[in-house]
């Protein structure tokens, strides 16, 4: 059960698990898109953006397995079971050091040459980076993001 092309969860799960996987030959010779291709013989099936859907298909069946976010994962611990990736079992503390290796970061940019021509442009910087959108209790954990760990989060301007 996998998240739709279109999908943040699978494009991880690309570059972090498939194109890891694919042999370097073919890597060099066919590009990331080859190494990319799931199975076309009815064993992956696309549950679109629904990760309730997912999960409600692989209870009962020991055979299946899925792909969805940690966010829904913690939230659904009574009725999936998540599998240690290099003998490394998921966790908040795993995602938010690194030790975890199929997560990533994500990173916010802003041009800056922006702030006095578009409106409300620094408001948006500064309610995206406040507690209340980044921090633990932060909304955009209700979305599936997970904060960074305390002291994490770094200001920079790039040159």
């Amino acid at each position: 059960m996998v998240p739709p092309p279109t999908s943040g969860t699978r494009d991880a799960w690309h570059s972090l698990v498939m194109k890891k996987g694919c042999p370097k030959d073919i890597l060099e010779k066919e590009g990331k898109k080859k190494c990319n291709l799931m199975r076309e013989d009815g064993a992956i099936i696309e549950a679109g953006e629904n990760d309730t859907l997912i999960v409600q298909k692989l209870q009962g069946d020991n055979e299946k397995f899925g792909i969805f976010g940690y966010s829904y994962f913690d939230s659904n611990r009574d009725k999936a079971i998540a599998h240690t990736i290099d003998g490394v079992e998921i966790s908040l503390e795993g995602i938010q050091d690194g030790s975890y290796p199929i997560s990533r970061p994500l990173y916010f940019y802003a041009k800056m040459h922006h702030k006095d021509v578009v409106p409300g442009f620094m408001d948006y910087i500064e309610l995206f980076m406040h507690e209340k959108a980044i921090g633990p209790q932060g909304f955009l954990t209700d979305i599936g993001l997970i904060p960074l760990a305390e002291g994490e989060v770094a200001i920079k301007p790039i040159k």
